[in-house]
């Protein structure tokens, strides 16, 4: 496979999935600060979609579901070149579920304590959003939900910008800086949405993430860490609010 072929491959993938979240949040991130100081905006997570419920439990299925399509995309492109189990290539098996689940809660537990710090300085110097993390009413599946949309974010973020664009890129040639970098500006990018703050706190988390891939070759503590920390956001939001001032 050419390094032309390779580059276009990673342009269309990250513009189906998380290239295409970045742009989008950009052009909002610029449309509320041409309009209004950030620190006014509000960014809401996990909207509802109808206000009738059975309705709305329908989109959020579809919505949950078609938006892990570049995850099988880019584990169908790993497993055509270069060959061979994507998922132990990445680290996506269960060849090690007990290293992997500590490993994984110690990430989020560091991870979550800096996620806190990061907001909490971003609303104090006026470049981070208020952030609502469920805009779902009060139904019988919102909680199944929220924890669904935990574990699609932790297999698209962490599946995407971290094992296949770490596994493409440095078959590009690239030095190993210049992977972390990109991939964490990436990620930073499409939280963009919620202000400054959270594209520098989620730049840092990709750097972390990045560099424990680097050293472990596994994915799935990755995936873990992501789903923890936004099922905790999501479920337990209220809580948080109340404690840390959340929307305010």
């Amino acid at each position: 496979m050419t390094r032309r072929f390779i580059g276009w491959e990673i342009v269309i993938v990250l513009a189906l999935s998380l290239g295409r979240s970045g742009v989008n949040a950009l052009i909002n991130l610029i449309d509320l600060a041409t309009r209004a100081p950030i620190s006014q905006g509000q960014a809401s997570l996990n909207g509802s979609a109808s206000a009738r419920p059975w309705i709305d439990l329908a989109y959020q299925l579809s919505g949950l579901f078609f938006s892990l399509a570049p995850v099988a995309l880019v584990l169908w492109l790993l497993w055509r070149w270069p060959g061979g189990n994507p998922f132990r290539r990445l680290g996506l098996d269960l060849k090690h579920p007990w290293r992997d689940a500590w490993q994984g809660t110690a990430l989020f537990l560091v991870i979550g304590a800096g996620t806190l710090g990061v907001y909490a300085a971003g609303r104090a110097l006026g470049i981070t959003m208020s952030i609502s993390t469920s805009g779902l009413g009060e139904h019988w599946w919102t909680v199944p939900i929220l924890l669904l949309a935990a574990l699609r974010n932790g297999l698209l973020e962490e599946v995407i910008v971290i094992g296949y664009l770490f596994e493409r890129i440095k078959t590009l040639g690239w030095n190993t800086w210049a992977i972390l970098l990109s991939a964490a500006v990436l990620r930073g990018s499409y939280h963009l949405y919620q202000g400054i703050g959270p594209f520098i706190g989620n730049a840092l988390m990709g750097l972390v993430f990045g560099w424990f891939y680097l050293k472990t070759k596994r994915v799935a503590p990755l995936v873990i860490a992501h789903f923890l920390l936004d099922a905790v956001g999501f479920v337990g939001y209220p809580l948080l609010a109340s404690a840390f001032g959340y929307g305010s």
